[in-house]
């Protein structure tokens, strides 16, 4: 109960603190800005970067064949993936109004293996996370470019509503953090603009890759809130607004973050 009550007080104190702050229009930056020189290093490094076991993972998913049709994902695409097309992967999330609206890369992912004949996983399953973060990674160094007209600009508008929205028994919105506060520092750490180009990255504070959508849900339970549903339309939103405040930045997948 007393480490909440100074989580509460110290957050609270920072909410004080922001709300007191004017709104400047920022360039985008990657979270690879705000990070420890000793993240940085871990993260250009193949052979440190921990998030590389899951793209290793992800290919070896990836070759795998069904038991009951014998085809892979790399039957089309390749066995290292060199068939796909990285600005394809660096538009994600998409409009599809066939398939519901918002289709996250790892939706798209899902999709694909029900056509090879695979066992039908949960959103946000270890396999797919991992499938999601080595095709991700095929992307590395191409610039994010989601679609931001047609469609998708009332989508972005409602997402953004949800990241200017309070949550929680600390009453703070994303916007508090990300937009008005990047830079600062909290629980020893430099608070970034939330852009969304890294993930899926590793997090060293719990020590697994995790997507976008599950830092999300993270991020609503430090707030005091209760998480979006791994599949609602509130965190296809959400996401969908993040991705679109990364255009421009580079793929950097799997990211290193804390």
């Amino acid at each position: 109960m007393i480490v909440i009550k100074r989580s509460f007080i110290l957050l609270s104190g920072l909410l004080l603190a922001i709300t007191t702050c004017p709104l400047l229009a920022e360039e985008a930056k990657s979270g690879y800005e705000y990070i420890k020189p000793a993240t940085r290093a871990m993260q250009d490094d193949d052979f440190e970067n921990p998030g590389m076991l899951s793209v290793e993972r992800g290919l070896e998913l990836f070759n795998e064949k069904q038991d009951s049709t014998g085809k892979a994902c790399s039957d089309c695409h390749g066995a290292d993936a060199q068939k796909m097309n990285p600005q394809s992967i660096a538009r994600y999330p998409v409009y599809d109004e066939n398939r519901g609206g918002i289709v996250t890369l790892q939706k798209s992912i899902s999709y694909c293996r029900n056509n090879i004949g695979s066992r039908a996983l949960p959103t946000n399953h270890p396999d797919l996370v991992a499938l999601e973060t080595f095709v991700r990674n095929r992307a590395h160094g191409e610039a994010v470019n989601v679609q931001v007209d047609g469609p998708m600009a009332t989508l972005i508008d409602k997402g953004e509503k949800i990241y200017q929205t309070r949550f929680g028994l600390i009453d703070m919105s994303c916007s508090h953090c990300h937009s008005l506060y990047p830079g600062q520092m909290i629980r020893g750490q430099k608070i970034s603009q939330g852009q969304g180009n890294g993930f899926p990255a590793y997090r060293l504070d719990i020590g697994e890759i995790t997507n976008l959508h599950q830092r999300i849900q993270q991020c609503l339970t430090l707030m005091r809130a209760e998480p979006f549903d791994a599949d609602s339309e509130e965190i296809k939103l959400l996401g969908l607004y993040v991705m679109s405040r990364s255009n421009g930045l580079s793929i950097e997948t799997p990211a290193v973050r804390y």
